[in-house]
């Protein structure tokens, strides 16, 4: 399993650009910023769910919508801004989980924590050969 996506984690009927721009850009941030982030398992678990084929299209709908705002390059707060920048994306993401977390299921958190085990992996390797 790659740290960006499993063979059951698809969304359906989605465009194929709209699909690898999310991948590509949420996992580009998620790695340069994992250390900072108190909700990257959510984010993450939130990333799966919206990439099952078996999740409801609203539901991956609501779900794509809060990633992309977290991967905007533009945001009502910049996330640049120490302790505040995130804040508004985790509310955004803190709000589409709320609504559809029935729809989150364990095999998404489960991956989300492995992504996450492994992105810690890789950064404290690469913080130990510098």
């Amino acid at each position: 399993m790659g740290t960006e996506q499993t063979a059951d984690f698809e969304p359906a009927d989605q465009p194929a650009q709209d699909r690898a721009r999310v991948r590509r850009d949420l996992w580009a941030k998620i790695k340069s910023v994992t250390a900072q982030l108190p909700f990257a398992e959510d984010l993450l678990a939130a990333y799966y769910c919206a990439f099952d084929r078996q999740t409801p299209r609203h539901v991956q709908v609501a779900l794509l919508g809060a990633l992309a705002y977290f991967i905007m390059p533009f945001d009502f707060i910049p996330d640049i801004m120490p302790v505040l920048g995130f804040t508004d994306d985790a509310a955004i993401l803190a709000t589409a989980i709320q609504l559809v977390s029935s729809h989150i299921l364990p095999d998404h958190r489960d991956a989300a924590r492995d992504a996450l085990a492994r992105l810690r992996e890789e950064s404290e390797s690469k913080d130990a050969a510098a």
